[in-house]
């Protein structure tokens, strides 16, 4: 395990893009660099895209070597950006690109990026910390209606109107602004008084905060504008690969690989999507919802 994060279906990903020495490929999501550094290790050329300085800065300093030789080139960006990038640095026609649409370890477990509601943190969520919207402005700002809309839809709470309706009360009194102040609003909706697990918290918490954080990263919108970029950047037989954690994005996915192959535009090498084995699930408790599928340019 690399101490940024540990990657997720990673055997099946190498795989599934058949790496091969000299090719190019393109990892969408860099993160802590796992899957990076194993495309490189089998011979692959990666440009590597973030929108977190601190991946870059992460992959930079143990991949420093790799990035001098540019076996590595690193890009600070969004993935809805993947064409204009790769035009940038001259990586068109790649035989395979990598999309691990999950939050990082790092992320999670840093308390100021305020992606966990284990960890006291400001309420930011931002994968991109030179962005101006964070979950603090969307939590004070947004009407009732609109909470209740944005948890119902990105977090699918069956509770949203009674958080939103929680959040709204709580604001008139001052403002929310750590995890844990909105943690406790949550906790009060569900009705529960006294102290809890973490299990608990986690089965409270998930889909509002899951719902803030794809909010203010705009991820839906990002995924869904990328992935026919992506696919134009291949070259005939490169693969793209993309690994998801819930069933917004894998829906989005799926139906992107099914409007592909209808157009003709290649195969969907995974009509059902592969999923972790028992073996990584229990070695990794994050991993356990992550989905990958895979499609192959004509």
């Amino acid at each position: 395990m690399n101490s940024f994060h540990k990657s997720v279906l990673l055997k099946e990903s190498l795989e599934a893009l058949r790496i091969e020495k000299g090719g190019r490929y393109i990892d969408a999501t860099l993160g802590g660099g796992g899957h990076t550094v194993n495309i490189l290790d089998l011979g692959g050329i990666v440009l590597g895209i973030d929108q977190d300085q601190d991946a870059l800065d992460f992959v930079r300093k143990s991949e420093e070597q790799r990035t001098k030789n540019k076996e590595l080139i690193l890009v600070k960006g969004n993935f809805k950006d993947i064409e204009k990038i790769a035009h940038l640095n001259s990586f068109e026609k790649v035989n395979g690109i990598l999309f691990d649409l999950g939050v990082s370890s790092y992320q999670i477990d840093t308390p100021e990026r305020g992606f966990s509601f284990l960890r006291d943190g400001p309420l930011d969520m931002r994968m991109d910390k030179s962005s101006s919207l964070t979950a603090e402005v969307l939590v004070n700002l947004l009407e009732k209606q609109e909470l209740n809309d944005l948890f119902n839809k990105l977090g699918q709470e069956h509770r949203s109107w009674s958080i939103a309706k929680s959040i709204v009360n709580a604001r008139r009194i001052k403002a929310i602004k750590t995890t844990d102040e909105l943690s406790k609003v949550i906790k009060n909706a569900y009705g529960i008084r006294g102290e809890i697990s973490d299990f608990t918290k986690n089965e409270l918490n998930k889909r509002v905060f899951q719902a803030l954080r794809i909010a203010v990263n705009s991820e839906l919108e990002n995924i869904t504008e990328s992935l026919p970029k992506a696919l134009s950047l291949l070259k005939e037989k490169g693969r793209l690969a993309v690994i998801t954690f819930h069933s917004l994005e894998d829906s989005i996915v799926k139906k992107s690989f099914e409007n592909f192959e209808k157009e003709n535009m290649g195969k969907n090498i995974t009509n059902k999507p592969i999923m972790v084995s028992d073996e990584e699930a229990n070695n990794n408790s994050r991993s356990k919802s992550a989905k990958l599928r895979v499609f192959e340019k004509n």
